[in-house]
């Protein structure tokens, strides 16, 4: 028999006032049901999560999910039709756990997004565990109470909680790890009457409370905080920013700033990294060590190498860039860009699907799509390659050692051989061969005294 996690993802989050579904808006870049599907320990077979408001943008985020490997077990979805509740969520998930061959449930909320994975794993080894948390604020939770031995007693939703039992501070996170015969016994046996209406899966929770020990066991209150509104996803947000920016600078990244810094959960930072103000990183991010990446910059899904200094405000998104390269300020790599060792790429440099081999530099206001630049290439101010003729995509190919002036325009599909030398100005619309010179400048006119007799006869028609 098998331990299954049970994700309830199907309310519509009226507070978050959204057409996105709650589950899917993102902390440092990832939705919040990745974060809580992330969770789910090597003990967890499968999960099957509770979809209904936008299921088919949920549905198409865990296939998404699936296919780039960011899944730690199969993931299956159920719909609850019309939501009537957390105990209807689960009876609606009752054949598919069935089918699942589930023994053992555990039971988290999608929009509950910062449960660590040894929390997960410790309930997931439970016989039978409520998890809860003790706030200074309780309001609007449902009230915990306990036995003499500290087992589970009571749960009581604050809308049906008389004034001492809202007095009590320890409430329910809404994670559960229980036996799955007897929790689906009692999801049986459920009613509607409540205050609000519905079934509760709380209920259910005590019934088999009832017919066993079900421990309680407390955990951190950040891990069970759900997000129900864009305050709290401001909030959850800070408390995922203080814990992954803490658990960086304990293994040597430097943050000159860190309540101004965002790194997501699947960055990954070696030793002596320094992040100046206002950078983010998120997505799947590798920096290497001894980078220092510059205030304002955005990294996304993109590898970067030792040594590397990026300057202040680079934007790098699914590109690599490679040991000891300088970007920047204001550079762009956009998608497949790729830098090898020592590139240099300067201010307001954009570049896509292009590479750069070791030594290349492209250091002042660039364009380089679709392109191929080679060892020790030197390309100019304003340069750019024109990869696009209105209907299909076009490679330059830039060899060794070419210089190539400012304000040249290549025309690909072009190639321009090794060590070759393209003047300032010039635009390029056929192969350059190695070792050539390639000028397309118009000669030069020139009309000496012109300028002056052009102002005076501009003040003479002035004048009239």
């Amino acid at each position: 028999m098998s331990t299954i996690a049970l994700i309830l993802a199907a309310g519509l989050g009226k507070r978050m006032k959204s057409t996105l579904p709650k589950v899917l808006h993102p902390i440092l870049g990832d939705p919040a049901l990745l974060w809580v599907l992330r969770a789910l320990p090597a003990e967890v077979a499968a999960a099957v999560v509770v979809v209904h408001h936008g299921r088919e943008l949920v549905e198409a985020a865990l296939a998404d999910w699936a296919a780039q490997g960011l899944l730690p077990c199969p993931a299956t979805t159920v719909d609850q039709g019309e939501p009537l509740g957390t105990g209807h969520a689960a009876q609606r998930a009752a054949g598919e756990l069935d089918r699942l061959g589930c023994g053992r449930v555990v039971i988290l909320c999608g929009d509950v997004p910062l449960v660590r994975r040894e929390t997960v794993a410790r309930l997931a080894l439970a016989d039978a565990t409520l998890l809860a948390m003790d706030l200074e604020d309780p309001d609007g939770y449902g009230r915990v109470l306990q036995r003499a031995d500290g087992s589970l007693e009571a749960v009581v939703e604050h809308k049906d909680a008389s004034e001492a039992v809202r007095a009590v501070r320890r409430v329910n996170g809404g994670a559960y790890a229980l036996p799955w015969e007897p929790l689906r016994s009692a999801l049986g046996r459920l009613s509607n009457g409540n205050a609000q209406g519905e079934y509760y899966l709380t209920d259910a929770v005590m019934d088999v409370a009832g017919r066993m020990p079900v421990a309680v066991e407390l955990c951190e209150p950040s891990e069970m905080l759900g997000m129900n509104s864009r305050a709290d996803q401001a909030t959850l947000q800070a408390y995922a920013r203080d814990r992954i920016n803490g658990g960086w600078m304990d293994q040597g990244v430097t943050f000159l700033d860190p309540a101004a810094t965002l790194v997501g959960p699947r960055a990954v930072l070696a030793m002596d990294v320094a992040l100046a103000p206002g950078a983010s990183l998120t997505g799947a991010v590798e920096v290497g060590a001894g980078t220092q990446v510059g205030q304002g910059c955005v990294l996304s899904d993109c590898r970067v190498g030792h040594g590397v200094l990026i300057r202040p405000y680079c934007v790098i998104h699914r590109s690599e860039v490679g040991p000891g390269c300088q970007v920047g300020p204001f550079a762009h790599l956009r998608e497949g860009s790729r830098l090898e060792s020592g590139v240099h790429l300067g201010n307001f440099v954009e570049t896509k699907k292009t590479t750069l081999h070791a030594g290349a530099k492209a250091n002042h206001l660039s364009y380089l799509g679709d392109a191929e630049v080679g060892e020790r290439s030197n390309l100019g101010a304003g340069m750019i390659t024109c990869n696009y003729d209105g209907f299909h995509k076009h490679v330059t190919t830039i060899g060794k050692d070419v210089f190539v002036g400012s304000d040249c325009q290549l025309v690909a599909p072009v190639t321009l051989g090794d060590g070759a030398i393209i003047g300032a100005g010039s635009t390029i619309t056929s192969d350059i061969p190695s070792g050539a010179l390639a000028l397309t400048r118009a000669p030069l006119v020139l009309k000496e005294g012109a300028a002056d007799r052009l102002r005076q006869k501009q003040k003479a028609r002035n004048a009239k």
